[in-house]
């Protein structure tokens, strides 16, 4: 008699051993199986003032001062800057310089040189190239509405749409980019070749 009541406490325990497995198992199967996505990369967000150096930095030209100046060399500068702005980041004028020979008030563009002559020193203020005429053709990256308007065919109206364009898009990278400016075409252009340069 001891022996089975032994034995059928054996099959009980087997019963409840087997019946909370599978309890266990079923909730697991219930519940979602979600893995970390370590794969994934963190999106990288550039904070406002990450975005404006950025910015300011794609916006930057470099131009060359020479001459009668503190602190001649390359500078890096920001488009919007003019020759009155380069010379004070150059350390300013010397006391030989003649300032009546430049454009104080004059945009710069990049690669720009910009010379400062000696008092006096003709031969210095003849190696001082013209930057809105080489070679007796208009730079276009730097000529004024009135040079402009001497070019063939081409009227106030075309003249200061040019200057605009220049002002709102940056410098001319080449010739056909003049195509971007309203009133100007391929005939235009073609007329326009031999009396313009844009570097």
């Amino acid at each position: 008699m001891l022996h089975l009541i032994k034995k059928h406490s054996f099959f009980i325990i087997i019963a409840i051993i087997i019946v909370v497995i599978g309890t266990v198992i079923f909730i697991n199967e219930g519940k979602p199986n979600v893995e970390p996505d370590i794969e994934t990369p963190l999106p990288m967000v550039l904070n406002n003032q990450e975005e404006k150096m950025a910015n300011e930095i794609s916006e930057l030209i470099k131009v060359d001062v020479k001459g009668e100046i503190n602190k001649p060399g390359v500078y890096e500068v920001k488009q919007d800057y003019r020759i009155i702005d380069v010379i004070q980041l150059a350390g300013g004028l010397t006391k030989l310089a003649d300032e009546s020979k430049i454009n104080l008030a004059q945009k710069v563009s990049d690669e720009m040189v910009i010379i400062v002559p000696k008092d006096g020193d003709e031969e210095f203020v003849d190696a001082n190239f013209n930057l809105e005429q080489v070679d007796g053709k208009i730079n276009l990256n730097e000529a004024s509405v009135e040079e402009i308007t001497t070019l063939n065919g081409i009227g106030p109206k075309k003249a200061q749409a040019i200057v605009d364009y220049r002002e709102e898009n940056g410098p001319f990278q080449q010739e056909e980019d003049l195509l971007n400016v309203s009133g100007i075409g391929e005939k235009t252009l073609e007329n326009l070749r031999d009396e313009i340069i844009v570097p």
